[in-house]
């Protein structure tokens, strides 16, 4: 190698990292202008870079028209996209994404793999790679997604909005009464063992707890074969945002939703409204405290007779659960303060309840109820006939008040 071709090396040597490819094209031209005949030759050895490059870089400085700004090359210059040499390939790339696209929806899901995604493109035969791939989703809106929970019941009712309206129309008339206004309803049931509890906990390094394989669930040393369950049943107090939960270990029945209510009553609820007549109680329209639930009447009824309170109860139309107050404003943080925690035993659950709080001042009591409640229990004509029931003018299946027996 010549003394001058190493010279052009060394000096290319120290000057390419500061320089970036615009740089480096103009000061190759300009080094092998002032070299003379053969220069362009000579840069391309010492260089490494095409002759074309150098050639085109003095063209442009010749001409006066060079680059200006940060633009390193012009626009379009550059390695063209796959798509571009292979025109169908952004459509077999959705199609194999989600074989039901819609070209209406701006943000869409897929659930497939992207190497899956690239072997199904590549079977149709485009050149593909999965980066590629993952770049044609981005780009078109798509991202990896989990499933919603959104839907709830068939069809909505023509009355829901109206419904709402007279839920609230009641809190309001209560509130100015300054009666109770309690949400009930009944949490998951939940399965006593070692098992998994979804969520994730601070632990400290090379610590973590183990569960069982298998949610089996943990039997009933009492009852053979039987596993040990955890029912909790929640009356919280919208107005003063307290509440109360009653853990079952039986059933979900209708006896067991007024006993849960009664349990409230007897330790909270005298207490705290020791001047009330009234109450009213906001429930969904199935389950245990459904609004075709004959025995659910008939127990409010004894519960009535109990307490002297006229009870008024409204419920939510089919598929609107989760609009009762009791689920996000006290079951879901329940289920936060259990976070990852295996419900092993009854008091486990009952201690999570007790210490579950918000930055609003919300606190909860928890009781275990250890009764049995049977099921498919029937209520008689007789007993039917003896609630003292009186349906609102609006929609009486739904909205209705039990009063006690004189």
């Amino acid at each position: 190698m010549t003394r001058t071709s190493l010279t052009l090396e060394q000096k290319w040597q120290d000057t390419l990292p500061e320089l970036n490819e615009k740089q480096q094209r103009y000061y190759a031209a300009r080094e092998a202008k002032a070299y003379g005949f053969g220069g362009v030759a000579a840069f391309a050895r010492a260089t490494g870079m095409s002759r074309d490059t150098v050639q085109q870089g003095i063209k442009e400085i010749e001409s006066g028209n060079t680059l200006q700004g940060g633009r390193i090359r012009r626009p379009g210059g550059g390695r063209k996209k796959l798509e571009e040499h292979q025109p169908s390939l952004v459509d077999a790339v959705e199609t194999e994404a989600n074989p039901k696209t819609d070209k209406r929806v701006v943000v869409r899901w897929t659930s497939h793999s992207i190497a899956h995604i690239a072997e199904a493109v590549a079977k149709r035969g485009f050149t593909v790679g999965l980066e590629t791939v993952r770049r044609i989703l981005k780009d078109k809106g798509y991202a990896l997604k989990a499933n919603k929970k959104d839907l709830e019941g068939g069809t909505d009712h023509p009355d829901r909005d109206e419904q709402f309206r007279h839920i609230n129309m009641m809190g309001l008339k209560m509130q100015l009464k300054q009666q109770p206004i309690m949400s009930i309803d009944a949490k998951k049931t939940e399965k006593i063992g070692n098992m998994k509890n979804a969520g994730k906990e601070w632990m400290p390094p090379g610590e973590d707890t183990k569960v069982d394989v298998y949610d089996f669930g943990q039997k009933d040393p009492n009852k053979k074969g039987r596993i040990m369950k955890a029912i909790p049943y929640g009356v919280y107090d919208v107005l003063k945002k307290q509440g109360f939960v009653n853990v079952g270990i039986d059933h979900n029945t209708a006896e067991f939703a007024v006993a849960s209510l009664t349990t409230w009553w007897d330790t909270k609820g005298k207490q705290e409204y020791s001047e009330a007549d009234e109450i009213l109680l906001f429930c969904d329209s199935g389950s245990s405290n459904g609004a075709k639930n004959k025995l659910w009447k008939y127990c409010l009824q004894q519960f009535a007779n109990r307490t002297g309170l006229a009870v008024h109860v409204c419920h939510y139309p089919a598929g609107t659960s989760k609009w009762n107050a009791i689920e996000h404003e006290m079951f879901s943080f329940i289920t936060i303060n259990w976070r990852a925690t295996p419900l092993t035993a009854y008091e486990v659950i009952l201690e999570r309840i007790r210490h579950t709080t918000t930055k609003t001042g919300m606190r909860l009591e928890a009781v275990l109820d250890e009764h049995e409640y049977e099921t498919g229990k029937k209520i008689t004509d007789e007993q039917l006939r003896s609630i003292n029931i009186q349906g609102d003018a609006f929609h009486p299946e739904w909205n209705y008040t039990i009063r006690p027996h004189e």
